[in-house]
């Protein structure tokens, strides 16, 4: 990557693996295991969403939607400057650049977290929405680095990514129901009512989840190898998850937050790299 071997652009890079590590243990674990030119560039990526995602879940004492234009703004800026004083758009505005990424991608990813700032009726048109730009496109970032400019193989995969990353976002939706409402009054399910939430509410979206799952699970097969095993252990994370919650009723989901055990997540990492190594994904 361009200026990636500067001693500044090195510190930038490094902040954001140290956002991903922070944040999330089980991706931090599935970066590890993608090929070494593909670390830092996911790095970069995780942690420009982490701080925006961080803006509308979290700085309840500010004014939120203050903090989110002016993130946007300066990621614009940063993306025209190809520079940042903020080391996480530097390391995000030279891997859009390097990668091609689109900028319908960053609006569309802005604009769902600015979806968290109204308190919004979710109904399955504003729901595809708001799971396209939190998520999808997320995967499709991603997606450009793992391709590295070939547009057949891209486009190819395009499907199966925003598939991916729809199901991760909606295991989340359901492992985190309660303080989805509790702390910031969501509830993102079309048609779910927080209080008179079923075992038949969750079976439908378990159901849908499942689809997605199956359908990402024909494009994870057929990644770049570099790619393809720590996007295989967080699909294994996660199905495993969605197991978890399939086993509890409505009422404990309501109640509690759903977790993988981090003794379970070694013995997933574990059995995912010999299925791996033995190409029997």
């Amino acid at each position: 990557m361009e200026n990636v071997n500067d001693l500044y652009s090195q510190s930038c890079f490094e902040c954001s693996k140290l956002i991903t590590n922070k944040y999330s243990t089980s991706f931090s674990l599935g970066i590890k295991l993608f090929a070494k030119h593909l670390r830092m560039p996911i790095y970069a990526i995780y942690g420009f969403v982490r701080f925006a995602d961080e803006i509308v879940d979290t700085f309840h004492d500010q004014d939120k939607a203050v903090l989110l234009a002016r993130f946007r703004q300066d990621t614009y800026q940063a993306l025209e400057d190809k520079i940042s004083l903020n080391p996480i758009l530097h390391t995000f505005q030279q891997v859009v650049h390097r990668y091609n990424i689109e900028t319908e991608l960053i609006d569309a990813f802005l604009d769902s977290m600015a979806m968290d700032l109204d308190d919004y009726t979710y109904t399955p048109a504003v729901y595809k929405k708001y799971i396209y730009g939190s998520a999808e496109v997320v995967g499709l970032m991603c997606l450009r680095v793992f391709c590295d400019g070939d547009e057949l193989e891209y486009q190819s995969l395009k499907a199966p990514a925003c598939s991916l990353g729809a199901a991760f976002q909606k295991v989340n939706f359901l492992r985190d129901i309660k303080s989805d409402y509790e702390e910031r009054g969501r509830v993102y399910f079309p048609g779910v009512d927080y209080h008179t939430f079923s075992d038949q509410d969750k079976v439908d979206i378990e159901a849908d989840i499942k689809q997605d799952f199956d359908d990402a699970y024909e494009g994870i097969v057929r990644l770049p190898k570099g790619a393809r095993q720590g996007v295989y252990l967080a699909y294994v994370y996660y199905t495993n998850l969605l197991k978890k919650i399939k086993h509890e009723s409505a009422a404990k989901l309501s109640d509690q937050r759903i977790r993988v055990s981090d003794p379970r997540k070694f013995v997933l990492l574990c059995n995912s790299t010999i299925r791996h190594r033995l190409n029997i994904l």
